[in-house]
């Protein structure tokens, strides 16, 4: 089986960030976490988890050893649990994934469809909106920095924006950038 995702970064808007993905129902829930970090364009750098909410949650689906940090409440192995385990054919189920527990990157995690198409890659089908750089400060600091870029692109504060960015002079960043060829060249690399 197949299932068809719509992942979205809670609390960004103006544009919202979104990914919709294929992904085999065999992906174990870690390989759904590498996905979501190539969809989206995350660098993989921090903690991760899955749960039923981003905060409170009543389980939590994470690498085996940072289960520690929710010791509270039952835990489940992101490298042996199924995606099937947890879905099987139930669109009415679903989950956030938590990314980088400092700067909080809150991502809803809707199951659209479920399809017999047998599917060895994740592929995604659309998106919108380029994804935060890492330790910009979460959804307030990608606030902050995309007004800045965009209303003063030639401040002082914005020309260190856009060095920290690593852009090159007369480059410009745009937050409603998403190139779905490019996702997918990296999606087919995992």
């Amino acid at each position: 089986m197949t299932y068809q995702f719509k992942i979205q970064i809670k609390g960004i808007t103006k544009p919202p960030v979104w990914r919709r993905i294929l992904v085999p129902d065999s992906f174990t829930f870690q390989q759904f976490h590498f996905v979501i970090q190539e969809a989206f364009g995350w660098e993989n750098a921090h903690l991760y988890s899955f749960s039923d909410k981003a905060y409170g949650g009543s389980f939590y689906i994470s690498e085996p050893d940072e289960m520690d940090a929710f010791s509270f409440v039952p835990r489940k192995d992101a490298s042996k649990l199924k995606l099937r385990t947890f879905w099987g054919k139930d669109s009415s189920k679903s989950l956030v994934y938590w990314y980088d527990f400092g700067d909080d990157w809150i991502h809803t995690i809707k199951l659209e469809a479920v399809s017999d198409e047998a599917l060895l890659h994740a592929r995604c089908l659309a998106g919108k909106g380029t994804c935060p750089p890492e330790d910009c400060g979460g959804v307030p600091g990608y606030e902050y920095m995309k007004g800045l870029l965009e209303e003063d692109p030639e401040s002082e504060e914005a020309q260190e924006m856009r060095e920290w960015l690593g852009l090159e002079d007369g480059e410009t960043w745009d937050a409603n950038c998403f190139n779905l060829e490019e996702t997918n060249l990296y999606l087919s690399q995992l």
